[in-house]
């Protein structure tokens, strides 16, 4: 008689009360990280240092003296805190996405686990990457286009909740963009598509790329081209990485690993 293959997931059931218990452990754990991290922002550099900091590549290119105002009462007091929060949960992310892979790592087969956990790391990464390079290099760049076309006779103040709202935009629209090759290996490593179609469907991506980028940043050509072109770029590394996932992620053959009788 043959042998049965063995699961490796066999005698690793839980309650489902368990898994409830062990969520909201998980859940505390990081939130008590975002607080933490919170706090410590508070103490230095404090809110109003921190909005300072997100606000310097707008007042760089604004006329000499000219500074962001605000049109509510407590928005001084708000803006600067939900600044705070936004910076203390991209600080804290990875031990966030590690409670998160905490809890669902038990369930995954090994194989499973070689995809999944590379893809949390990478995508964190790439989506901080696309943050950064939004405001280390983008928001310079588009700030100093508009105002080289304002007419002198108009005085910019932009308000701050306004300003707010556009960084979180862009910040969102940059990182989810650098989240192309993700896209690319979960696709081509689920079998939706295969890599030789990714390839086949470069001009199409190209294209799609452009009317994104059209769409989701401002009008004006240096904010679409700064997004359209490192997702383009992207795409080329998502094609390169799914091959490598494909190879080395694929699930035990039922064939070889099943010892056949004699």
């Amino acid at each position: 008689m043959a042998a049965e293959p063995q699961d490796e997931l066999a005698g690793t059931e839980q309650p489902f009360v368990s898994h409830l218990i062990e969520l909201r452990d998980r859940l505390m754990r990081a939130l008590i990280a975002v607080g933490l991290v919170f706090g410590a922002l508070c103490l230095w550099p404090g809110p109003a240092g921190l909005y300072d900091l997100l606000a310097a590549p707008l007042v760089a290119n604004l006329p000499k003296g000219t500074t962001l105002i605000a049109t509510n009462v407590i928005s001084p007091f708000i803006v600067p805190l939900k600044i705070t929060l936004m910076a203390a949960f991209l600080i804290s992310l990875p031990i966030v996405l590690y409670q998160v892979w905490a809890f669902v790592a038990p369930g995954l087969y090994s194989h499973e686990k070689k995809l999944v956990l590379p893809l949390v790391v990478s995508s964190t990464l790439l989506f901080i990457a696309g943050v950064a390079f939004c405001y280390f290099f983008v928001f310079g760049q588009v700030f100093a286009f508009i105002q080289s076309f304002a007419p002198k006779s108009i005085t910019a103040a932009p308000d701050i909740e306004a300003y707010l709202s556009f960084v979180l935009s862009m910040f969102i629209a940059f990182g989810a963009a650098f989240e192309v090759p993700v896209a690319v290996v979960v696709l081509a490593r689920m079998g939706i598509v295969t890599v030789a179609k990714l390839k086949e469907w470069r001009g199409y991506f190209i294209v799609l790329a452009f009317v994104i980028a059209a769409i989701i940043t401002p009008p004006d050509v240096v904010s679409q081209l700064s997004l359209a072109i490192p997702m383009c770029l992207l795409y080329e590394v998502g094609i390169w990485a799914a091959q490598i996932f494909i190879k080395h992620t694929k699930a035990p053959d039922a064939d070889t690993t099943e010892p056949t009788s004699t």
